[in-house]
């Protein structure tokens, strides 16, 4: 509803809203515990019963085990039809309490719809009449609590026993007209709505208390005591190796570990990194610039070239000029070396077969020292390449360590979360309201009214953990006045089932906040 100024009508039913939402949270997840665990095989329920109810069920567990065991022979048998039995009775006792609160919720709401246009326009004065049917919805759900509480203690009486009667304030003059109401009396009657609420919390907490799953430390509690005997263990054996009983052991190992974490900063973080820096910011420059020949090679080719010149003007008789090529003066020196060649004892000791084969020695020469030269230029331009490879180990321990962190911020798998298992649980919501709303109308059509106003009790629950959902998501992405308006028409009583599918199936395709995944 849109008020047209703050009206108390607002607070009342929004503080009844919450509760029973509030509840029906409590009960919904309880009751998915055990129908979990119903749906599980006899070894899992016997599991359950012997290790996942603490250590005091287990030694009560175990003694009557092993007393039927000698008794009758049976004792796995007589453990499955217990825990069966155990798990059973919760299921039954919380969807009874789910099925009361949702019709109540649901009556609620309808309530709410048909006093709509005159709680907008006065909500002063529809006020007494909506609160006199409100008092009547909590006397209905006091004799439905009150016929279970006594279906409970006859037939499956527990641990404690149970709390006392669901006793709900009455309404005094609920048969006056809204008009005759004065201020005060309106205020006594809200107060007794307030009572009412806070009774009904205190009677379901008590009793969803006695059928509630197990904590989380009394599921686990066989791992928590085997860590904390591990834990034991290990301390004694750390305080037999410390400097406390006189042993430097553990001085010892803590130095070598300092060492080796330094050892490997250094060789695979600090040393690849500077080595990458000193790469880029000198050799590279240095490169760029124009890569000048070794001494040694210079000074090998210049000789070879004044022997070819002094070579060629022998042999030719003539004086070659400054620009002369290396290969025309080679050329000479083979040809030469090939006529030599025809007597080479002879010329080897009179000719120029010596001086021709010395000159083939410094071209060779010259030839290694210029590939050497090439050889360390690549290696050298492969610097940069080796620095990576060596902080290869760091990098790759630098994101493991980053998707653990990663995975641990996004393991939140609630529907408002980022995740991807969020994003899941929403989309199983809308599944959830769309299969509810399909039942509701179901019942409508057999005309099974208790059945269908518990149905849509529970598609009202469903919508408001879809509205808590996706409001964060769908205010960042500016859809969220589009999502708002048609979950509000999803609850909508008087509102078509199909169209309400049809507004679940644009829901799912057109909102990003809740596409899948890898349709983002």
């Amino acid at each position: 509803m849109v008020l047209r100024k703050p009206s108390r009508v607002y607070d009342v039913l929004e503080d009844i809203l919450k509760h029973a939402l509030f509840n029906l949270h409590n009960i919904q997840e309880n009751l998915q515990f055990w129908q979990s665990r119903a749906e599980g095989s006899n070894a899992r329920k016997m599991y359950f019963m012997i290790f996942e109810r603490g250590p005091r069920a287990f030694i009560q567990g175990t003694v009557k085990l092993i007393r039927v065991c000698v008794a009758e022979g049976s004792s796995m048998q007589h453990l499955c039809h217990s825990a069966a039995s155990h798990i059973s009775e919760r299921i039954k006792v919380l969807s009874c309490l789910q099925s009361e609160l949702a019709i109540f919720l649901a009556k609620i709401y309808m309530e709410v719809d048909r006093f709509g246009e005159e709680l907008v326009k006065d909500p002063e004065t529809s006020l007494p009449a909506l609160l006199a049917t409100i008092n009547g919805l909590f006397s209905n759900l006091e004799a439905s609590i009150g016929h279970l509480h006594a279906t409970c203690q006859r037939d499956a009486p527990v641990e404690g026993g149970y709390s006392g009667l669901l006793k709900f304030e009455k309404l005094p003059g609920v048969s006056q007209e809204g008009s005759q109401w004065t201020d005060c009396e309106v205020g006594d009657a809200i107060n007794l709505i307030y009572q009412n609420i806070h009774k009904l919390d205190s009677y379901l907490s008590d009793l969803v208390a006695k059928h509630r799953k197990p904590r989380k430390i009394t599921l686990h509690w066989v791992g928590y005591t085997c860590g904390a005997v591990g834990l034991s263990i290990c301390s004694l054996w750390v305080l037999q190796h410390s400097s406390l009983m006189g042993s430097p052991d553990i001085d010892n190992w803590i130095r070598e570990a300092r060492d080796s974490t330094i050892s490997f900063f250094k060789d695979h973080v600090e040393q690849p990194l500077l080595s990458i820096r000193n790469e880029l910011f000198e050799t590279f420059r240095k490169r760029h610039k124009g890569v000048m020949e070794p001494e040694e090679v210079q000074l090998t080719s210049n000789s070879l070239r004044r022997m070819l010149l002094t070579f060629g003007e022998q042999t030719k008789g003539q004086k070659f000029p400054e620009n002369a090529s290396d290969q025309e003066l080679l050329e000479i020196v083979m040809e030469r070396y090939e006529k030599e060649l025809t007597h080479p004892i002879q010329n080897l000791l009179n000719g120029e077969l010596a001086r021709a084969l010395l000159i083939q020695v410094q071209k060779l020469k010259l030839d290694i020292e210029t590939a050497m030269l090439e050889l360390d230029q690549i290696l050298k331009a492969n610097e940069i390449n080796f620095a990576v490879l060596a902080a290869l180990p760091a990098f790759f321990l630098s994101l493991i360590l980053l998707m653990l962190v990663r995975a641990w911020f996004k393991r939140d798998t609630r529907a408002e979360g980022r995740g991807r298992m969020a994003r899941l649980q929403r989309r199983l919501l809308i599944v959830e309201v769309e299969r509810r709303i399909m039942q509701y109308q179901t019942f409508v059509d057999q005309k099974q009214e208790k059945d269908a106003q518990c149905m849509f009790g529970l598609v009202l629950y469903s919508l408001h953990r879809l509205y808590h959902a996706v409001e964060g998501h769908a205010k960042a992405t500016g859809e969220w006045q589009c999502l708002r308006q048609d979950i509000i028409d999803l609850g909508k009583p008087g509102l078509q089932t199909t169209y309400k599918l049809l507004v679940t199936s644009r829901m799912e395709r057109i909102y990003d906040c809740l596409l899948p995944a890898l349709k983002r």
